[in-house]
């Protein structure tokens, strides 16, 4: 594929995301996000879009390349005899979820699942996170977890439960600085998720990999629906939602929160 086409390509994904942009007036030497009202997921979603539309692979570690027009074409010019790689399935057996590494902002991420020993870690997380922010995430006002609640959170089956967290590290030590996490209803047809991330992270474009990876197992472990529940006030969840996919209604039995959909 020449330049033209992939310039082409990517103009067209951006049009996908953005719709109300004016392609005439991007200027390919400057960069694109202060050109196109694009956020976090929204970039997250061109640069899979720009994968599955041309078959090819944009690693994490290219991502500080793809600034302007000019660069994104370049890159993806450079690589597109690389194609990507196929997904793997998610296995089934608890310990074979794969960790993957990812740059966030300049920092190294692991995402992987959660384990029994990460109990501190996530007790330190939910401490950490604002009043506001554990408000929004379990609908009621606490300002830690129980041991109880501590346990339930870390040993998990990967089966019925899955657990997925983004870890770092921090002044040396490691960080859970996101969570992500399913259960699966016990009519086995769809899960339940959740998702938190560090108050420091949000708008980092965190949470839309730890969403793209748990949807990952989801269709990878073959549910057929994916549900949570939103506050109706959490404004910048539900457009989260809609950018992944997911449709909305409100909840008929209560009008504070949004029931949220999606078919992995």
């Amino acid at each position: 594929m020449d330049t033209a086409a992939i310039r082409k390509a990517v103009l067209d994904t951006i049009a996908s995301i953005a719709p109300e942009t004016d392609l005439h007036r991007i200027r390919p030497d400057e960069p694109l996000r202060r050109q196109v009202d694009l956020d976090s997921m929204d970039w997250l979603n061109v640069i899979a879009g720009l994968q599955q539309r041309l078959s090819i692979a944009i690693p994490d570690t290219d991502a500080g390349r793809l600034s302007t027009l000019d660069s994104i074409v370049a890159c993806l010019a450079s690589r597109q005899a690389q194609p990507a790689a196929t997904p793997q399935p998610a296995r089934v057996a608890a310990g074979e979820l794969r960790s993957t590494q990812h740059m966030v902002g300049g920092t190294a991420v692991t995402v992987r699942p959660i384990r029994p020993d990460d109990l501190s870690l996530e007790a330190d997380f939910v401490r950490r996170m604002s009043t506001e922010s554990r408000y929004k995430r379990f609908l009621v006002t606490v300002s830690e977890l129980s041991d109880r609640k501590l346990h339930y959170f870390t040993e998990v089956d990967q089966l019925g439960h899955v657990a997925l967290v983004a870890a770092v590290e921090r002044e040396g030590r490691p960080a859970i600085v996101g969570v992500a996490r399913y259960i699966v209803v016990p009519a086995g047809d769809s899960c339940e998720f959740a998702i938190a991330v560090d108050d420091a992270w949000q708008g980092s474009g965190l949470a839309g990999i730890l969403m793209h990876a748990l949807i990952d197992v989801a269709r990878a472990r073959g549910l057929p629906r994916m549900e949570g529940t939103v506050l109706a006030t959490n404004t910048r969840m539900l457009k989260f939602m809609r950018q992944l996919g997911f449709s909305q209604q409100r909840d008929p039995e209560d009008r504070d929160t949004v029931r949220v959909l999606r078919h992995p």
